[in-house]
Parts: structure tokens; C-alpha cells; sequence
């Protein structure tokens, strides 16, 4: 059990003007995300590591807004248990508001996933102060933009102008060699996220846990 709480902490922290002009305005930036009320997105998860195993959930845009430390977010709701998550989109920067495992008293935490507007090679680095088993962590996490304007073809469906995020997580103590990990994003304009990948390895203090998932978008359905 200690070790899956471990892993869990990891995986969790593993969306004008009418008169004329001779320089017209710029076109609006694209939008990576869609808040539209009614919007769907439907995912398959699959655990890669034996025995293998895959799972679906759907992902509903509501019509609801809520304030969170001052700021406005969007609610979505999953299909399947009903929890909320939050996100919100502050010019070309998208956030999500989440939670840790209840195991961990539910901290609430807001990540800073998508930075649109940046160029390839752009790092940015958010830092995390939670408590494991009484003791306090110090988890990092470092994202950086791979590569841009990309084609990206999942479930048969090829997607123009994706993003692609590197995250990498260290925790303060835990030497490098002992927690490794692969995480990768790809986010289409109007759907976000279409693609993870997240492979995680963790031998520490006796502590041995893996995990492989893959997570892709099967289907969508984006009101205008």
C-alpha cells in the first residue's frame, strides 16, 4: 500500500474593433482547450504493465464556473463517478486545479500544463510542498515544449498544429538514479489533450513501484 501512495503522488502531479485599419489586429491565438458547455471527450487508459488492462472515461464540459485562489476556472465533469476538475486559460497559458490522493489529505494543488504561446525548447519549472506519511516533499516539476506545429495521428484521427510537453519529476532527497520518468503531452487546438504517455520508476528506501499507462483520445464531440 505505501508504495502505491507513493506512486499516486506522482502520477497525480503526472486544457475588438469595427473600424478600418491599415495594420489590421492579429488573429485571436488558438485555443487548446474547449469550454464550450455540452463538449465531450472520450479516453481509453491503458495499463501497460502486466497484466495489461485498459479502461474508458468520458469527460463533459458544464455550465458552471467556480473561483478558485482568485481566479476563475471552468468545471468538467467525468462521465463515469461524476468528480469534477477545473481549468482555466489565462492568454496563451492553460491551468488545472486538481487533487492529490485522499490519502494525502486531498491537497489541492493548480499546475501550469500548457504554455501555447512558447517557443520549442521553453522550460518552465512548478514546485510542490505536500506531506507523505507525516514527512514533508519537496516535488518539482520541470515541462518543457518539444515540439510545435506538429501532425499527430491517434485512433485513425489525425490532429494539425498539436503541441508537444516533456514533464520530468524529481523529488527533493530522492537521488535521480532511483526515480525515473518519461511523460509526454500532445494538445490539438479545440480538443487539448489527445495523447499521454507516462512511465514512472521508483526503487527507493525499499519503496518498488512501476507504472506504464497510456492515455488517447478516442472521440470527441466539441459544441462551436
Amino acid at each position: 500500500m505505501k508504495k502505491i501512495l507513493f506512486l499516486a503522488i506522482i502520477t497525480s502531479l503526472c486544457f475588438f474593433s469595427c473600424s478600418k485599419k491599415d495594420n489590421p489586429d492579429p488573429a485571436p491565438p488558438v485555443a487548446y482547450m474547449n469550454m464550450k458547455t455540452g463538449s465531450v471527450w472520450n479516453y481509453q487508459a491503458t495499463n501497460n504493465q502486466p497484466p495489461t488492462s485498459t479502461s474508458s472515461y468520458s469527460v463533459i464540459s458544464t455550465n458552471k464556473d467556480t473561483t478558485i485562489n482568485n481566479n476563475s476556472f471552468h468545471v468538467y465533469s467525468n462521465g463515469s463517478t461524476g468528480a469534477s476538475s477545473y481549468f482555466r486559460i489565462s492568454a496563451s497559458d492553460y491551468f488545472t486545479f486538481q487533487a492529490l490522493p485522499a490519502e494525502l489529505g486531498g491537497t489541492m494543488v493548480e499546475n501550469l500544463y500548457l504554455k501555447a504561446g512558447a517557443a520549442v525548447n521553453t522550460s518552465w519549472v512548478q514546485n510542490y510542498n505536500i506531506t507523505y506519511s507525516g514527512l514533508p516533499l519537496a516535488i518539482t516539476l520541470t515541462n518543457k515544449i518539444v515540439e510545435k506545429d506538429i501532425s499527430r495521428t491517434v485512433n485513425a484521427k489525425n490532429y494539425a498544429n498539436v503541441i508537444h510537453v516533456s514533464t520530468s519529476i524529481s523529488i527533493a532527497g530522492v537521488p535521480a538514479s532511483s526515480l525515473t520518468t518519461d511523460i509526454q503531452y500532445y494538445y490539438a487546438p479545440g480538443y487539448g489533450m489527445i495523447e499521454n504517455t507516462s512511465v514512472i520508476h521508483l526503487n527507493y528506501i525499499g519503496i518498488v513501484a512501476n507504472s506504464d499507462i497510456s492515455t488517447t483520445l478516442q472521440s470527441a464531440i466539441l459544441t462551436p
